[in-house]
Formats: C-alpha cells, structure tokens, sequence
C-alpha cells in the first residue's frame, strides 16, 4: 500500500504593519517581513519609510492644488529663494511640512501661501483630500489628519512691483 501524502498546511503570512525601527531615527517600518526561503518572495525582509519621504510626498501633493503659491513661513519662504538661486541649488519640497509618524499612522502640518481671490477653504480641502490620498497610497500609512495654516496670501501686484522696480531704475 502506497503511503497517501498530504500537502503541508500554508500559514497564513502575517499582514503588514508599521513600526518604528529601533536605532533608525525617523523612520518607519512598514510590513515586518518574515524570512526563509519558504517565504513567498514579497514577503521576505523589512520595509522602512523614513520620515522625510513623507514630507517630500506631502509637499508634492499639496503644491499640484491649484490656488497655492508656495509654502512655509515668511523665513522659511525668505531662506528658500535665496536657495533657489544659487547655481545647483534645489527647490526644497517639504519647505512648510511638518510630520509626525507612528507605528500605522501619520499627522501632518502644512503651512501654505494662497493666491488671491481663491476660496481658502476650498484650497484647504483640495489639498487636505490630494495629500492623504498620496500619501496612504504611496506610504500605506493611514493619515489621521493633516492640519492646514494659511501664512499669507499671494498679491498680483507683488511680483509687478519687485520685477518692475529693477527696471525702472536702469534704461
């Protein structure tokens, strides 16, 4: 009589969840990976999201909403076009972010300058709803809120008035 063989049992893989990596400032582990060669690949190993990619995420997210002229405050702003300027110096994306990381969430501050004439609340949403949808998506991180701070708002006359004064000067 032949011996019957029975497939072995499949465990169930352990869904991922975030932590903070132990000796990994500002950074998160998301999906702690088992390891072995029994493992599916996906899951084999360790996935770490540090903080600052959240904040470039955010960034990005709330300056493609239309109405939003730049971000951060006043220094930060000052400090930035100074930057911008000097030859291979590059755009900071997370200029007016702010984030705090948990285990499986995430909290974020924006600190955003508008355009004149655009409903603040209806850019504060926009960007609100753009932000966490790129970042739950992106991260897999839940976003419990992301809070909005309207510094100051863009006039037209502001860029007319600082390009036109250079020129009025020299013929």
């Amino acid at each position: 009589m032949a011996a019957t063989q029975t497939a072995p049992a499949q465990q169930a893989t352990p869904a991922p969840t975030a932590a903070t990596s132990p000796g990994t400032a500002g950074s998160t582990t998301v999906g702690s990976g088992a390891t072995g060669a029994a493992e599916p690949a996906a899951t084999r190993g360790r996935t770490s999201i540090a903080d600052v990619v959240v904040v470039k995420i955010s960034g990005m997210a709330a300056r493609e909403i239309p109405g939003v002229y730049d971000m951060g405050g006043g220094l930060s702003r000052t400090l930035g076009a100074v930057r911008d300027r000097v030859p291979g110096g590059r755009p900071n994306v997370g200029r007016g972010v702010k984030v705090e990381v948990g285990e499986r969430q995430t909290a974020i501050d924006l600190d955003l300058v508008v355009e004149y004439g655009v409903p603040i609340s209806d850019v504060a949403r926009d960007v609100r709803e753009n932000v966490i949808a790129a970042v739950e998506r992106i991260t897999g991180l839940e976003v419990v809120e992301v809070n909005v701070t309207v510094n100051d708002v863009h006039l037209p006359d502001d860029e007319d008035e600082s390009a036109g004064g250079a020129d009025t000067r020299v013929e």
